[in-house]
């Protein structure tokens, strides 16, 4: 016998405004009641336990039918699957991306951001269908830019969901251990943006590991908790592949920074 069938026509369009809120179309059904589920993908061998569901209206105009995910509630950090419920009780059915229109997300960099910082992103997945990435964060360290000279790189950074102080610091910590590097950074002076700048003689561990991997924290006062560095705040949903830098070679070290697969900043140092 034949294996299951996949629709691969069953697609919703999705547009996001500048407070995230998204805007889910479909084609018209004959279902009666259909719903939009959005599933938390659960981590390997764990069973999946958060979904949220929304209604679909039906527009008098053409008969397509919408669906509306609000600002709030905030979505779990993640990855959400969205999936089209033809009725009650009936399986559930997996979407695949149509138009994303992403315009406001390109430049939401420069939107100051309240606590909780939340973000939310859709996207295509590997294997065409469509999700969305998630982030909800107290406070969020956005990186603007990295420059590069032969022996130094330079990190531009402004907070979100918090304010710096004169005593605030840059902790690189040395993933894995209880090791960390302060570094001083430069304040602007409107109490949210930040730069600083390291080099070989930042990063160098207490072990003999080859390679050492260091992640990226901005202190907003001595008290406080670090806030981790990233880039969050734009269309991109995975940029570790995306956004690649050169590497700098002084004093026989080699530094590299790079994005993780949660797009957070983090330096490899050879």
């Amino acid at each position: 016998m034949p294996g299951p069938q996949h629709d691969t026509h069953l697609r919703a369009h999705c547009t996001i405004d500048a407070d995230g809120r998204i805007t889910f179309r479909l084609p018209p059904t004959s279902d009666e009641h259909p719903r939009l589920l959005l599933r938390l993908r659960p981590k390997k061998v764990l069973p999946e336990t958060t979904v949220h569901v929304l209604d679909l209206e039906t527009d008098r105009a053409d008969g397509h039918r919408h669906a509306v995910l609000e600002p709030r509630p905030v979505l779990d950090e993640g990855r959400w699957d969205v999936y089209l419920l033809p009725e009650p009780g009936a399986e559930r059915r997996r979407l695949r991306p149509g138009l994303r229109d992403l315009r406001t997300l390109v430049d939401g960099h420069l939107r100051d951001r309240p606590s909780p910082v939340a973000v939310r992103i859709p996207y295509a997945t590997k294997d065409g269908f469509l999700a969305l990435r998630a982030w909800r964060r107290t406070a969020h360290a956005e990186a603007r830019g990295i420059d590069l000279t032969d022996r130094t790189m330079t990190v531009t950074a402004r907070l979100h969901g918090a304010g710096l102080r004169e005593d605030a610091t840059v902790r690189l910590r040395l993933r894995g251990t209880d090791t960390v590097r302060t570094v001083v950074p430069r304040l602007d002076g409107d109490g949210r943006g930040f730069s600083f700048t390291a080099g070989p003689g930042d990063l160098r561990g207490d072990g003999g590991e080859a390679t050492r991997i260091w992640d990226v924290f901005v202190r907003p006062t001595a008290e406080a908790r670090p806030v981790r560095l990233g880039r969050l705040l734009d269309d991109v949903a995975d940029r570790k592949h995306v956004y690649v830098y050169p590497s700098i070679e002084a004093d026989g070290r080699t530094l590299r920074p790079y994005y993780t697969v949660d797009n957070d900043l983090a330096i490899e140092a050879t």
